[in-house]
């Protein structure tokens, strides 16, 4: 009895002492999956430096560099293998890393010239059919074109990308999938039949909830980006990091089991508490700015410390973004690279202080 005693006591002191170090639970990482010749070196890399620097969640941008065996049709370039995914599941369960991956769902179904493999597929999943991709793209542009997105009210749709979803959280042996869902421009479209005339935040609602509630049917969490649920004309966020088009009512509509990815690059701008106050759980989330980063960390631990019994573990803690390659940010981190990365630079600074 005394052992067990003993043993109990020693565990809630390990505990405590982590808490101490741990200000808030995620430290994570959200990055594009590196080429599949770099898979082993990004195991090292995992193991030799994100572990130690303490990240305990890695969001891998998968999309469709995978071979998908349910739809051979939607493999994209340089795609891993299922031997290749679990060489990442064992570095990342050996070092106590939650590993999710992600496939962008709705919006960026094309990026400047070129459209997304779904939509080269699938043209009748698009949005705006009329509206073409330039030669040459440039924004601002007459169209309002950034990225094409899928119609969400398609009858087809969801079959195809939730097979996608499943092949691949069931690879990962994932227990959560980041599905995007930012920056979506096109929604409730004039050209779509289905979606035209219908309240645009209740259209992006509706896709939040029917992959949400797809996710749930497997004990899955559902990770977005947050910009649609802000608005961005009140408070003068803007078109990028807030929505223009109404999609911000969207908010009081979702499960309150999403996890919010709150980025804003630019500034730090305190919108965690918005999502917290809206009983959703919240990952502040910079880019390359250290200073931004860091008063962005800051600010979570201040909304930890000054908030309230129910609102407290709403604020999950820090995600930091890299938008270059893996390569890029791998090779900057280790200073192998004439040519600094910023986000690892900023992730170098962030691991500094997040574990303090």
């Amino acid at each position: 009895m005394k052992q067990i005693i003993f043993l109990l006591l020693v565990s809630l002191s390990l505990t405590s002492i982590l808490n101490a170090q741990s200000p808030y639970p995620v430290r994570g990482l959200c990055i594009a999956a590196p080429s599949v010749d770099l898979v082993d070196d990004f195991a090292d890399f995992i193991n030799d430096d994100l572990a130690p620097a303490g990240l305990n969640l890695l969001i891998l941008r998968i999309d469709y560099q995978y071979k998908y065996k349910s739809h051979p049709e939607l493999v994209g370039n340089n795609p891993y293998s299922e031997k290749d995914v679990k060489k990442l599941v064992k570095v990342c369960r050996e070092n106590s890393i939650r590993l999710i991956p992600q496939i962008n769902l709705l919006g960026h179904q094309s990026w400047a010239e070129t459209v997304g493999k779904l939509l080269e597929v699938y043209p009748e999943f698009d949005e705006t059919p009329n509206i073409k991709l330039p030669e040459k793209y440039e924004w601002p542009n007459d169209d309002g074109l950034y990225c094409k997105s899928y119609c969400p009210l398609h009858p087809e749709v969801h079959t195809v990308v939730f097979d996608l979803v499943d092949e691949i959280c069931d690879v990962f042996e994932s227990d959560g999938f980041h599905a995007g869902l930012d920056e979506v421009f096109y929604i409730g479209h004039e050209q779509c039949p289905r979606c035209h005339g219908k309240d645009k935040a209740e259209l992006f609602a509706g896709e939040v909830t029917k992959i949400r509630n797809h996710l749930n049917e497997n004990n899955r969490e559902l990770f977005i980006w947050g910009d649609r649920l802000i608005d961005g004309k009140t408070t003068g966020i803007g078109l990028w990091e807030g929505s223009y088009n109404n999609t911000h009512r969207a908010i009081d509509m979702i499960p309150k089991d999403v996890i919010i990815c709150d980025w804003h690059y630019e500034r730090p701008d305190p919108t965690a508490v918005l999502f917290a106050a809206k009983g959703l759980s919240v990952l502040t989330c910079p880019w390359k700015n250290t200073e931004n980063a860091l008063a962005q960390e800051k600010l979570m631990r201040e909304l930890i410390e000054g908030a309230t019994r129910e609102m407290q573990p709403k604020y999950k803690g820090m995600l930091q973004t890299v938008w270059g390659s893996a390569k890029n940010f791998m090779d900057s981190y280790r200073g192998v690279s004439e040519k600094e990365d910023k986000s690892a630079t900023c992730f170098k600074e962030l691991a500094k202080v997040w574990n303090k």
